[in-house]
């Protein structure tokens, strides 16, 4: 299994989101658990490549502390961090296209960040960075993004509406399910979303923890049936022949063990339908 990884990725947690300092515990409990991974460092986005999805005053303000990030703080540490973890994303993706296969990136924090604001704990939109970095590379490539996150992505529809982007299939679950009375129908849903993806060269997965049925700020899923999303979500594009970069989203049960514990199960789920379709 392929990793994009490296310590500039991590920052301290802020507040009450842990996603900052995610990326190394979740990485440990990865190597502890598949310590044969393939791990590359996270090349890290410039500043102009920040600015091909967001406002220039809006990320020059972030970066001088003048306005706070999407957790609230004005932290230098989280400021250096960034260029890292939207990198890893766009590094995952490359990779992914490039072997044609599923890349990990570790991070979490992009789809509330719209063209010009920071908002729910994400800074910039790694998710929409990602896709027109590719899209500025091959021009007309089709980007499908998979956000199975809790929330609805709105900072994630509102850059696509401000840049008029096309060629860019962006599913929200959030938008639709919330209730555990949806939980079977999501599940089978999912074969829908994958459909409606075919075609796209690569797809950014957004492997939320937060749909957990005991997350605070989530709840519609049981473990099990988070596994069963990310299975069929990793053998589905497998199927087709789709690379994937996934990345973690939310979670935000205490302690933050039990976060990682869900990633952890979704780094199982991937492996699986690469032991399963290794040839596609």
């Amino acid at each position: 299994m392929k990793v994009v990884y490296c310590p500039q990725m991590q920052a301290p947690t802020q507040g009450y989101s842990p996603s900052a300092g995610k990326p190394a515990l979740v990485m440990q409990a990865w190597q502890e658990s598949w310590p044969d991974l393939q791990i590359r460092p996270a090349m890290p986005l410039s500043e102009s490549d920040i600015c091909r999805g967001h406002d220039a005053a809006f990320v020059r303000n972030i970066f001088a502390l003048r306005i706070p990030n999407g957790f609230g703080t004005r932290s230098a540490e989280v400021n250096a961090s960034l260029p890292y973890t939207n990198g890893a994303m766009l590094t995952a993706a490359r990779w992914a296209l490039e072997d044609n296969t599923c890349v990990a990136a570790p991070v979490s924090g992009f789809h509330h960040a719209g063209w010009d604001s920071a908002e729910d704990f994400c800074t910039f939109n790694g998710l929409m960075l990602t896709a027109l970095a590719l899209q500025a590379e091959t021009p007309g490539m089709k980007i499908g993004i998979l956000d199975y996150d809790y929330h609805y992505g709105n900072g994630t529809a509102d850059i696509i509406s401000v840049l008029k982007v096309e060629n860019i299939v962006n599913i929200t679950a959030g938008e639709t399910f919330k209730d555990p009375e949806q939980a079977s129908f999501f599940l089978t849903h999912i074969e829908d979303d994958l459909d409606a993806l075919e075609g796209c060269a690569i797809v950014l997965y957004q492997a939320g923890a937060d749909p957990h049925i005991d997350d605070p700020l989530g709840g519609f899923l049981s473990t099990s049936q988070l596994f069963q999303r990310d299975s069929r979500v990793f053998q589905g594009l497998r199927r087709r022949g789709i690379p994937v970069a996934w990345n973690l989203a939310g979670g935000y049960q205490k302690p933050v063990s039990k976060v990682i514990g869900i990633h952890e199960n979704t780094m199982r789920a991937a492996i699986e339908a690469l032991r399963l379709f290794p040839s596609r």
